[in-house]
């Protein structure tokens, strides 16, 4: 219960120190310090990072790309991922069952912007069929993951 409650609080706000997360948590400080030792050495805590705002930094338009392709080697799946781990305005990379192969979301200044993107994309590696999707509101954003007691308990 102590581990979930530090990861909820955490996710709020990573930068808490270790003395208000201990107060919070009922602890004191030193196995406070401890508990958060041991979640990051088992991975739970993978990294800590500021999220900053997309508009605020020129990149609000926010593009679903949905690819596929008639290529399934493991080739073409290598270069694919280079090509888009090289495109940084590409922030999310998903392979997909069904008939999308994989889906991207991209974050870019407009449409302008995207197409500079797509053409990057298309000149990497071939593809069957993209199809791109502007976000035309965003009603939902978070980057806090639920906290269930039982993963938690038992990391993998």
């Amino acid at each position: 219960m102590i581990d979930q409650k530090l990861l909820a609080l955490l996710q709020q706000d990573a930068t808490m120190p270790v003395a208000e997360l201990a107060q919070q948590v009922n602890l004191s400080q030193t196995p406070c310090w401890k508990r958060l030792q041991r979640l990051k050495e088992t991975g739970v805590i993978r990294a800590q990072v500021a999220l900053c705002d997309a508009r605020k930094l020129g990149v609000g338009t926010t593009v679903f790309v949905a690819i596929r392709t008639n290529q399934h080697t493991e080739a073409w799946a290598k270069a694919f991922t280079l090509a888009v781990r090289d495109i940084p305005e590409v922030v999310e990379v998903y392979r997909m069952s069904g008939e999308t192969d994989y889906l991207m979301r991209v974050v870019v200044s407009g449409i302008d912007d995207y197409d500079r993107v797509y053409k990057q994309l298309i000149a990497s590696v071939p593809l069957s069929d993209v199809s791109s999707s502007f976000a035309m509101e965003q009603l939902k954003y978070s980057t806090a993951l639920p906290v269930r007691p039982e993963a938690v308990a038992h990391p993998r």
